[in-house]
């Protein structure tokens, strides 16, 4: 029997258009925006599908990103049976994984990523704080700049190792660009700061941690259909406890997504990626030689539906 792990992506995937075509050709993707909408008090149609500077807002973007990746992963639901040997996300794709293996109701989710990236945001303001990716440099050898930077007094921390020879950084902007030059003669093929006004997973968010981790205990269940693999330590969990731990972990600490398929490639034969610009799918390219299928739009769903009828 053929095995499949289901991944949802994080921010940094979001675009205007998003989401459009379910909702244009799906009663169940169309509902689901007028839920996330009166839940949330935002236009969501607006917000997904008209220019705006709204969805590149750390609060608005997150409950973006999960509401069309649960309704890319309930569309083929519809239409494909069966549970993942494991789901993964990235960073805020953790969120939309527990949802999608029945921890968490996918509306409470939406409501409550909203909340995480308004308590992210409040957590960065007056500091100027952002991300940057360092590409062609050996995991250790940024650590080690980092490390050094640190011991001289700046706020700079790996914070996503997103594949061999790709991480990226977080920290006080100020700090971040003082490594450019640094990274650059340890011979990285590109460093490039990030269209970001947050510092994710790293110790500048500390004050998100207890807010959030009190709004998870009323909302998350031990209801997993299948295990989520932790952004933390990149092991699988299946308890509310578990979760309500790492996902407060997860806000300070580094994304090890590359550890994570590493770690758990054998137990799956392919990834199916639900949600837009398949960017999990280009980091697998690096890390894995099993086949990832994106279901990113309803012409993708009917696809990978395709697809794996035709593999049955």
């Amino acid at each position: 029997m053929i095995k499949s792990a289901f991944l949802f992506p994080g921010q940094g995937s979001q675009a205007v258009g998003m989401g459009k075509s379910f909702v244009e050709n799906s009663q169940t993707a169309a509902q689901m925006l007028e839920a996330a909408s009166d839940a949330l008090k935002i236009d969501m149609a607006n917000l997904l599908f008209e220019p705006n500077d709204m969805l590149e807002q750390t609060k608005y973007t997150q409950p973006a990103i999960l509401l069309v990746s649960i309704m890319a992963y309930r569309l083929f639901k519809e239409k494909i049976s069966g549970d993942p040997a494991f789901a993964l996300g990235h960073s805020l794709g953790e969120f939309s994984a527990l949802a999608a293996v029945g921890a968490i109701d996918w509306l409470e989710a939406v409501k409550l990523v909203n909340l995480r990236g308004d308590l992210m945001q409040k957590a960065c303001d007056g500091i100027d704080a952002g991300m940057m990716v360092v590409l062609g440099l050996a995991d250790n050898d940024v650590e080690e700049i980092c490390h050094d930077a640190r011991e001289s007094g700046k706020k700079v921390w790996p914070a996503n190792y997103n594949a061999d020879g790709q991480i990226v950084i977080a920290g006080i902007k100020e700090d971040l660009q003082a490594l450019e030059p640094i990274l650059k003669e340890a011979k990285a093929r590109r460093v490039m700061l990030l269209n970001m006004s947050v510092a994710s997973h790293c110790p500048l968010l500390e004050s998100a941690v207890e807010p959030l981790t009190e709004a998870l205990e009323g909302l998350l269940s031990d209801n997993f259909c299948s295990p989520v693999i932790s952004n933390v330590t990149a092991k699988a969990y299946n308890t509310k406890a578990e979760a309500m731990d790492l996902l407060g972990k997860q806000l300070v600490s580094p994304v090890l997504y590359k550890q994570s398929i590493q770690g758990n490639d054998d137990l799956v034969d392919r990834y199916i990626e639900f949600g837009h610009g398949g960017v999990l799918k280009g980091l697998n390219r690096r890390t894995t030689k099993k086949p990832t299928l994106v279901v990113s739009d309803y012409d993708s769903l009917n696809s990978v539906v395709e697809t794996l009828l035709e593999v049955k």
